[in-house]
């Protein structure tokens, strides 16, 4: 009897497991995307083939451009459909309807700051103008969010809906809007600086509460004086902000928005003119590094129809190529960076009934918007969100609570180009993949607005050019903060004073010496006459590239290629005398290894070398030794990870500053040398507990491994090594590969982990796009089942590449039929 019941509980829990296998293949095959044959779409006006190679890659061929752009949406909510759901998510901050709670604190900030509701506006805009570049651009975004809906309705969600229990909802213009004001805000860092400052001002213990203690925090671009001169904290401080838990709810604010603008990532482009080419055209080389995901932020994609050809990198949820090339040219980005962000100090009263805000004109009434966010679980909340003539009130979606000082209530507005809604955020990018020569291409980028980049151009005929183009706000001569710390939102001296004009913003043509080369440094010398920032990147990485260009005579796209995985870091140089006089000095167990892993090293951050771990762990408890003193340990480590405090650093190490060195917190005086020391045998230490006594087998590619995030399941123990994407890379922030080294431990506590680096690499030759070529950080699909969700990571990770056009063919042809 025993022996019966068991085999048939037995040949049960065969039978789950057998229609559980059943269900799951057939969601699988029900969730991925059709790739063959045909099939009937609504929205599309003609037949629409999509060909995709052996990589998942497709070429879109249509008989209009709209058409071609539904073709787009169409493989983008094919291959990406949760990519979409998240990022129009945070657009409009929707994030706790599906994570629950604890996303509550961004949406809170992402309503506050109004991105939705900015892009609604800016549709409407769009709907009521005449000229023929927004008509386009209207038809555009509506036959790409047509193509992406019928995409959707074809196949199963994704798995991370079904996790979640979430539905697919449509994808609609706005959220093409909204979604391009979070990728300027992903490139924008101003306004953290700015609070970044403020937060110091407050909090600094009294022995350096002052602004030299600032601007050596925040230090200026080699070479220049600190712009900032007027005493922040005697300004804040006698506004009473240094009391009432303002702290806190500053702390609050940076940590519920979305993170942006971090720092020491950025992106490369350079170009060499036909005379330094091997084929006598334009090279063109590009690698924009943005935050990795999994996965990869950028589709690869080739777009046809009648006057259109061009291949290179979207981005699901934009209706166009982002960047690539055409028959005509070929064009590639960096940020620049421009501080286009003010955040004002804004003075509030209750008068009559309302609160009121403190202008040059009196005291004006807010505007405000009730938010509703809706929380998984199916509960809800009401945020009250106001507004002043600066903007929106960031600080009601930070802690919910005004900035006190005594009995006056002060909030915090942010005004920023990219909010503004009376223009067109989609013509530019269309323009640009449309022009037909290096003019043309310049023209097309006076429709940019934000976010301002430094975009280089070449075409067949041999003409090269650079553009920074964008909104950038004039301040008046009397703004003695310069944009760089928040401002008295009722002093008239502080307003924006309009906007340069584009004939006036930074540009080259043809340059005599054959190549242009950017790296988010400096781009204007000083003859230039407008200010665009004073928080340029430092400028390492351009540097290491126009040593690069130089080494050739005449560089072709194998070259360029090299020079994209050159892994030498110039940061290194400045502080390595002060390790080796370290490492010489220590009597630690490991220091004799240590010494050995180091001779010879001169920067290169090779993945399967000791010496960069060495380096980067030195540099790590040499700054925790030199700054967590000075700020105290509560404000170090809610700036930390914000800042590496490396610039600070060098600064301190190279003019050998004794008042950085000595510890505050011993009685005695320490010199540069002892913190250098104290730091090599705390590193020594520390790479000992994690990887072994034996030195020789300690490998920066250990530590230090490119991970492409999930969300949210990189947050998941159990689904993360299914959703998220990680391979030991080598470089470091500085580098031309560059591979951003965080200093502060990620969720899991791993230190030295890099999660943003080159995002995508194109190479292209202006005269031959045959040849050119590209690649991105994982693969095209969305489904972690498919061999395409990561099967250009090894490519990316060895720095090689894939044709940007066809040159076999296509192994799947699907074709859309309206």
């Amino acid at each position: 009897m025993l022996k019966t019941l068991l085999r048939r509980i037995g040949w049960l829990l065969l039978l789950i497991v057998a229609i559980t296998l059943t269900l799951l293949i057939a969601y699988m095959w029900r969730a991925s995307p059709d790739t063959s044959g045909s099939v009937t779409v609504a929205g599309a006006a003609q037949p629409i083939t999509i060909e995709r190679d052996a990589m998942g890659i497709p070429t879109i061929k249509a008989q209009s451009q709209a058409d071609m752009i539904y073709g787009l949406g169409f493989v983008h909510g094919q291959d990406r459909a949760w990519q979409l759901e998240t990022q129009r998510r945070i657009a409009s901050g929707e994030l706790a309807e599906a994570f629950g709670a604890p996303a509550l604190e961004t949406d809170r900030f992402l309503r506050a700051l109004g991105v939705r509701r900015a892009a609604q506006a800016r549709w409407a805009w769009m709907q009521q103008q005449t000229n023929p570049e927004t008509v386009q651009s209207r038809a555009l975004v509506e036959a790409y969010s047509r193509g992406v809906n019928a995409a959707l309705k074809a196949q199963a969600r994704p798995p991370e809906m079904l996790i979640l229990g979430l539905t697919q909802r449509d994808w609609t213009p706005v959220d093409t809007l909204g979604w391009y004001t979070m990728m300027a805000w992903d490139l924008s860092a101003n306004w953290n600086q700015e609070l970044q400052r403020l937060r110091l001002a407050l909090e600094l213990p009294q022995q350096r509460a002052n602004l030299a203690t600032i601007n050596a925090l925040f230090p200026p671009y080699p070479g220049e004086q600190a712009l900032l001169k007027t005493d922040i904290v005697s300004l804040y401080r006698g506004l009473g902000l240094s009391k009432g838990g303002n702290e806190q709810k500053l702390a609050a604010l940076q940590g519920a928005a979305p993170r942006s603008g971090v720092e020491g990532s950025g992106s490369n482009n350079w170009l060499v003119d036909g005379g330094r080419s091997e084929t006598g055209f334009p090279l063109v080389a590009n690698d924009p590094h943005l935050k990795l995901q999994s996965p990869a932020l950028w589709y690869l994609a080739r777009l046809e129809a009648p006057g259109v050809k061009v291949a290179g990198g979207t981005i699901p949820g934009l209706p166009f190529m982002v960047l690539g090339q055409n028959e005509h040219v070929a064009w590639a980005f960096t940020n620049t960076a421009p501080d286009t962000q003010d955040v004002y100090l804004e003075e509030l009263r209750q008068a009559d009934g309302q609160t009121q805000v403190r202008t040059p004109e009196g005291w004006q009434p807010v505007k405000t918007y009730d938010e509703v966010i809706k929380i998984k679980g199916g509960t809800q909340e009401t945020l009250r969100v106001r507004a002043g003539r600066h903007g929106n009130f960031i600080t009601d979606g930070g802690a919910g609570a005004d900035l006190m000082a005594g009995g006056t209530r002060y909030a915090l507005a942010l005004r920023w180009v990219a909010l503004e809604t009376d223009y067109d955020a989609m013509a530019g990018g269309i323009a640009l993949s449309m022009a037909t020569d290096v003019d043309s291409f310049i023209e097309a980028n006076r429709h940019i607005v934000s976010p301002m980049q430094s975009v280089l151009v070449a075409d067949k005929q041999g003409n090269t050019g650079l553009i920074a183009a964008g909104r950038v706000p004039i301040r008046k001569p009397e703004h003695d903060l310069h944009g760089l710390a928040p401002a008295p939102g009722w002093d008239a001296r502080y307003d924006w004073a309009g906007y340069l004009p584009f004939e006036a913003l930074p540009r080259e043509r043809n340059p005599a010496r054959g190549w242009i080369a950017t790296a988010n440094h400096r781009i204007v010398g000083p003859d230039y006459p407008h200010f665009l920032t004073s928080e340029w990147a430092s400028p390492y990485r351009q540097r290491r590239i126009v040593q690069l260009l130089a080494r050739t005579a005449k560089h072709g796209l194998d070259s360029f290629a090299q020079m994209q995985g050159d892994e030498l870091s110039l940061a290194v140089p400045p502080l390595l005398p002060a390790l080796t006089a370290a490492g010489a000095a220590s009597t630690h167990p490991l220091a004799e290894q240590a010494r050995s892993a180091l001779q010879g090293f001169n920067g290169e951050m090779k993945a399967d070398s000791a010496a960069p771990l060495i380096f980067w762990a030195w540099v790590r408890q040499l700054t925790l030794g030199i700054v967590r003193d000075d700020l105290g340990d509560a404000l170090f480590e809610r700036l930390y990870g914000a800042r590496s405090f490396r610039e600070t650093v060098e600064a301190v190490v190279i003019n050998n500053d004794s008042a950085w060195c000595d510890d505050q917190r011993t009685p005695g005086p320490e010199t540069c040398a002892d913190a250098a020391g104290a730091a090599f045998t705390r590193a020594l230490d520390e790479l000992q507990a994690r990887f072994g006594a034996d030195v020789k087998a300690w490998r920066w590619g250990q530590a230090h491994q490119a991970k492409g995030e999930h969300r949210p399941f990189s947050r998941v123990a159990a689904l993360r090594p299914l959703f998220e994407l990680r391979s030991p890379v080598g470089g470091d922030t500085y580098t031309v590969n560059v591979g951003r080294v965080n200093l502060k431990p990620d969720w899991v506590g791993d230190l030295y982990t890099d999660d943003h680096g080159p995002s995508l690499r194109t190479l292209m030759d202006a005269g031959n796009p045959a040849t050119s070529r590209f690649i991105a950080s994982t693969g095209q699909s969305g489904l972690p089942w498919s061999r395409h969700y990561r099967d250009q990571l090894p490519l990316w990770v060895g720095v090689k590449y894939l044709p940007m056009r066809p040159i076999d063919p296509p192994t799947n042809t699907l074709v859309l039929k309206p």
